[in-house]
């Protein structure tokens, strides 16, 4: 078990490593998208709506709420930023904990944020920013640590992969044409994305129960899971460096 644990956020990677911490991240994000809404009656995972939303409130003369859209997109866009940062310096430093420093960073915001539900006053624009910031940081690594192959935020770009592969599976290809490949679906490919799906989906189940039950501080919960799987690449570089010192 601790050996599974260790290679979800080492930066040794494999194709079942990459799948495996993308359908944690996955449930995570779904859960904390649905909780946030129950927190703050926002979605906070897309910034297409953010962006949409952003333009009507201009249009409309709502500076207030046009604020409070940038502000939740520039929070993604500082999420997604310090995550590369964060990556790229740890791989300059060929540390193990490549992946595991943004991993250990959401799981801290995500504390915050549910810490937050214990005090009074939060200004609802800095819990979505912060949400969001949180939405961008873990989409970026997830999309450095696969190379770009997976998403665990943007269930959009997700729906639009299955029904690509699934226009793929139904395309009848017409024996005459020659020189040309067939048009073959990527099955393994079409069943990750189905399981993404479903994974946000019951994340955003289990988020809104608990956000439901527990309010903000559920948020903890949430992240004691990333904390682990940052712990073990965290605690190897930790050693590497003591050993140095002495």
């Amino acid at each position: 078990m601790q050996a599974y644990i260790r290679s979800l956020a080492d930066r040794h990677r494999t194709e079942a490593s990459d799948r495996h911490l993308a359908f944690y991240l996955t449930f995570v994000a779904g859960a904390a998208n649905a909780g946030g809404f129950m927190a703050v009656q926002q979605y906070t995972s897309h910034m297409s709506g953010m962006v949409s939303s952003m333009a009507d409130n201009l249009v409309l003369g709502n500076l207030e709420f046009f604020l409070g859209g940038l502000s939740a997109l520039v929070a993604f866009v500082l999420g997604a930023a310090t995550s590369a940062i964060l990556i790229n310096w740890a791989k300059r430093k060929d540390l193990h904990s490549q992946y595991a420093l943004p991993l250990a960073f959401e799981a801290f915001a995500m504390a915050a944020f549910g810490l937050s539900g214990l005090l009074d006053g939060i200004l609802t624009a800095v819990t979505v920013a912060l949400l969001c910031f949180i939405m961008g940081l873990q989409n970026a690594m997830i999309t450095k640590l696969s190379g770009a192959r997976i998403r665990t935020t943007h269930v959009t770009g997700l729906v639009t992969d299955v029904g690509i592969e699934i226009g793929k599976l139904f395309y009848r290809n017409s024996p005459e044409v020659k020189g040309r490949p067939p048009v073959i679906a990527d099955r393994d490919k079409l069943r990750l994305l189905s399981s993404l799906i479903s994974l946000f989906f019951i994340g955003g189940i289990c988020g809104a129960v608990l956000f439901k039950t527990l309010g903000i501080p559920a948020a903890v919960i949430l992240a004691l899971p990333l904390m682990l799987f940052a712990a073990f690449p965290l605690v190897s570089d930790l050693q590497s460096i003591r050993q140095r010192w002495t």
